[in-house]
């Protein structure tokens, strides 16, 4: 399904070269991302993917948007957000979508890691718990009535004995588990955090599933060869001098892990 059709960013530059977002994306000044089903926004650190999805976030108001506003230290971010631009899915029988699922999410390592944290903190277990669902959209009053359910008190000895049964790495996957549902329009920032290798597979290959039979549509934030490899995804290259679309064999990451273990083949013969 596709709910965002294209995002277009600022088309204008300013004379401060430290302005931040400008700064960050002046490569792609005025760019157009047109997305497919899951689209990939592929970079090494400091390439500008976290701030992409983060004004993306901010300009669709999805549920977990960092806020930016204007200070002393920082003088054009709501400028930049106001300046971009952005296109719905138009036609349902084409698979596409003239409106945002309420469902919408956006997803930080930050946000998997902070999480985990209060799992593994049992005097803060409850307030987590009602916190995550105020992001999920629960109003006030609904909270209320979560906080005296029986519902809460089971979810509380999970997690507890999820603290001592799961590793990080297998209580982010529950948490994507519960985060990830059908008819969703998900930003995912750098989903392999604390993952290892066979768990960022599982997840990528949970996410063609969930792109392909449940009418979801991911836009990602990496660099793991692992997730690259496995997602069926159209894949913006960030690191190129233009914006470009590569192939995943293609990317300076992959390529690299590729030489390290070609280079040392005979250890493993």
């Amino acid at each position: 399904m596709i709910y965002l059709k294209s995002f277009k960013l600022s088309p204008h530059t300013v004379n401060n070269p430290n302005a931040y977002p400008y700064n960050v994306l002046k490569k792609i000044t005025g760019e157009v991302l047109v997305f497919h089903n899951i689209t990939v926004v592929y970079g090494n650190n400091g390439s500008g993917k976290s701030t992409l999805l983060n004004l993306m976030a901010n300009k669709l108001k999805i549920t977990g948007a960092e806020e930016i506003t204007n200070n002393s230290h920082n003088m054009y971010p709501l400028d930049y957000i106001s300046e971009c631009s952005y296109a719905l899915g138009e036609n349902k029988s084409d698979g596409e979508s003239d409106q945002l699922p309420y469902n919408s999410l956006y997803v930080k390592s930050e946000d998997i890691l902070y999480e985990i944290k209060k799992i593994q903190q049992e005097a803060v277990l409850k307030e987590g718990y009602l916190y995550q669902h105020s992001r999920l959209g629960y109003t006030k009053e609904q909270l209320e009535e979560l906080k005296h359910s029986s519902q809460m008190y089971k979810q509380m000895k999970i997690m507890n004995f999820s603290n001592e049964k799961y590793s990080n790495g297998e209580t982010s996957m529950q948490i994507f588990d519960e985060y990830l549902v059908p008819n969703g329009l998900y930003l995912l920032d750098e989903p392999e955090t604390s993952l290892s290798p066979t768990n960022q597979i599982q997840l990528a290959e949970e996410i063609n599933k969930l792109a392909r039979f449940f009418d979801c549509q991911f836009i990602i934030a990496t660099h793991s060869p692992f997730m690259l490899g496995t997602l069926d995804a159209k894949i913006y290259n960030l690191d190129a001098p233009l914006l470009t679309t590569n192939r995943w064999t293609e990317l300076e990451n992959v390529r690299f892990f590729y030489d390290f273990f070609n280079n040392r083949k005979n250890e493993f013969e």
